[in-house]
């Protein structure tokens, strides 16, 4: 293996991260927290109450919050042992606004005080159109209670500052969401091209392989590294080849199904992900992206060419032997001469290879077409 292999080559994890890699599963794992301390403070600010309205008479309301302590220790429960969300924390806004409603109506002014978090708690665990929807309902509902309980001043009070309560909270709810998805767009995107980049790539390629052993579902794997493209950088500056980079990542993605994955996995090398793709298939796919990537010269003249690595996951092997099967297939491509691509066996010793102007053309290796980026292009890759 030489030195570049060497630097690319990669290595199974050994030490296990503190924090998800994955920003989608981080953003997840904060999100449990949020629920899980709203249940437990609410948990604990209601128990009580639960005598309270026993001892004055008022078995039915204390019946609601009782309910509501239940679901709050079955959610906390379940989050901490199961990982799993009760319900998807739909009962905790039902009963929080029911108890609301009833309290006001027969507590007066100490049950419209719980009313105000009630509407704050919807909104943090229900998805925004429900909660907007649910606390809508909640507001007028409120607003006759408080027409037929209190002064006509009250009520206007009332209605207007629980309104203004929901929408403020609606609004902070609405920014946190898209504040949220655009961080972890960021997060798992190359910002150059667009394609995804190596934060997801090990629960993909794990999934793909739990998908081959549950359900013998193939999934095949496309490593694919444009050809001297340092020399494009020390000769037309990199501004031109951040530029190539962009429209390669594009041309690869108008050949892309929506359920395959690309990711830009080092400085000109791109990874493709391809969902019940057998060998054969992946070969053929393989072949058409390498035709496409050097059929049209990029900006001022730049004709560039690739090569690629294909491996198809096989019965109980790991994603970093998967990835490095079809690495070393790549590398193989780059030593015997770039502009090919290069199938993985089942071991990775074995590969098999094909030049892809030499046959497409029935040309030999050695086309004038790789030629032509070898003589204009000179150069380490």
């Amino acid at each position: 293996m030489n030195k570049k292999q060497q630097e690319h080559a990669v290595q199974p994890e050994t030490t296990p991260p503190t924090t998800p890699s994955n920003p989608t599963l981080a953003v997840l794992g904060f999100r449990r927290q949020i629920v899980y301390h709203l249940h437990f403070w609410s948990l604990v600010a209601v128990a009580p109450l639960v005598m309270i309205q026993w001892n004055q008479g008022h078995r039915l309301l204390a019946g609601l919050l009782l309910l509501f302590c239940v679901n709050a220790v079955t959610v906390i429960a379940l989050l901490r042992w199961r990982r799993t969300y009760f319900l998807q924390g739909r009962l905790f806004p039902l009963l929080a606004v029911t108890c609301a409603v009833y309290s006001t109506a027969i507590n007066g002014h100490a049950g419209l005080y719980w009313a105000y978090p009630a509407i704050a708690g919807g909104f943090f665990l229900l998805p925004l159109r429900e909660a907007t929807i649910s606390n809508i309902v909640f507001v007028m509902a409120m607003a006759v209670i408080s027409f037929l309980k209190f002064p006509e001043a009250d009520f206007w009070r009332i209605t207007f500052s629980l309104g203004l309560t929901g929408v403020f909270v609606m609004v902070f709810a609405w920014l946190v969401g898209r504040l949220q998805r655009e961080l972890t767009l960021l997060a798992t995107t190359d910002p150059l091209t667009g394609c995804l980049n190596r934060s997801q790539l090990s629960d993909i390629l794990n999934r793909h392989i739990q998908m081959r052993e549950r359900y013998e579902r193939v999934s095949s794997l496309v490593l694919l590294d444009l050809d001297y493209f340092k020399s494009i950088n020390d000769r037309w500056g990199h501004s031109t080849g951040d530029q190539v980079l962009q429209q390669v990542a594009g041309r690869l993605r108008k050949r892309l199904r929506e359920s395959d994955r690309l990711f830009r996995i080092g400085g000109e090398e791109f990874m493709l992900v391809l969902p019940e793709t057998r060998l054969r298939d992946a070969d053929e796919l393989a072949r058409q992206l390498l035709a496409t990537i050097s059929a049209t010269p990029f900006g001022d003249g730049i004709t560039v060419t690739a090569s690629a690595g294909i491996a198809e996951v096989q019965q109980g092997e790991t994603w970093s032997v998967w990835l490095n099967r079809a690495d070393q297939a790549l590398y193989s491509a780059k030593n015997q001469g770039r502009n090919r691509l290069v199938v993985a066996g089942r071991t990775g010793v074995e590969p098999i290879a094909g030049d892809v102007a030499g046959d497409s053309a029935g040309k030999p290796a050695g086309n004038s077409a790789s030629d032509s980026v070898s003589n204009s292009l000179s150069g380490p890759c």
